[in-house]
């Protein structure tokens, strides 16, 4: 049996196909750990590429939650839990108005908002304290799970709110990692529910996960090398250029609708 044959009864898609994906994993895991954010939308982009688009977001979503139980399992003592606690109960709404929701908006406005949020927050005057309060953080944890449901690229937003309220790079990382386990944990409830086979996809998500823990276990050590002003700078670098992409995106979209 060739090594590519091996690979073939992961997923529908082929061997080779399964092997760059599980290279690919390593890679965008520790890119998230190193930059604070960036891996999941590389991630979503090159899934695209591949997947049958009903595949795409619950398998990203499972792939990216087993990514972020790593890395807050690495970075655990470091995690805000007053944030946290915060962010759960509007990841619940979000992941109830995600199951129910009826009427959606046109194809491109999703994307153009987080893009709009998110450059907002890295380049405008900065959000006011009562917004970065724990009401804030419960209205972002309800509107991004709900985002992450349905186009799945709601990650730079999070990471932008997270990185207004954190102070220190490990910090940071490890808010936005135990944040985002909570809102891709809700993926499997609500595609479950709407008759998705996980199953089907299950060999190639945990292969996907177990490389994602070596990405990570070698982005913190890269993250532990930066200063707190160099990691700044880079994730801001990151998700600017994030938000301009899903920015491109949504307007592309709305021109085609």
């Amino acid at each position: 049996m060739s090594l590519l044959s091996a690979f073939d009864a992961l997923s529908p898609l082929s061997g080779g196909l399964d092997l760059l994906l599980i290279l690919l994993s390593i890679l965008t895991s520790g890119f998230t750990a190193a930059l604070g954010a960036g891996g999941g939308v590389l991630m979503i982009m090159a899934l695209a590429q591949v997947m049958p688009a009903a595949a795409l977001i619950p398998v990203h979503g499972m792939v990216q939650l087993g990514s972020n139980v790593g890395r807050t399992a690495m970075t655990w003592r470091h995690v805000d839990r007053a944030t946290l606690l915060a962010f759960l109960p509007g990841v619940a709404l979000g992941a109830l108005a995600a199951a129910w929701l009826l009427i959606r908006l046109p194809a491109g406005v999703l994307e153009l908002c987080i893009a709009a949020f998110v450059l907002f927050t890295l380049w405008g005057p900065g959000l006011s304290g009562r917004i970065l309060g724990g009401g804030g953080i419960l209205v972002v944890g309800a509107i991004t799970t709900l985002l992450s449901s349905l186009v799945g690229a709601s990650g730079p937003m999070v990471a932008a709110f997270i990185k207004q309220r954190q102070e220190g790079r490990l910090a940071k990382v490890a808010t936005f990692a135990a944040c985002m386990v909570a809102q891709h944990l809700t993926k499997a409830f609500v595609f479950g529910a709407a008759g998705f086979v996980f199953h089907e996809w299950l060999g190639l998500i945990l292969a996907m996960v177990g490389a994602g823990f070596l990405g990570t276990w070698l982005g913190l050590r890269l993250l532990r090398r930066l200063s707190d002003r160099r990691f700044d700078h880079l994730c801001r670098l990151v998700l600017t250029l994030l938000s301009l992409r899903l920015a491109w995106l949504g307007m592309a979209r709305l021109w085609s609708g």
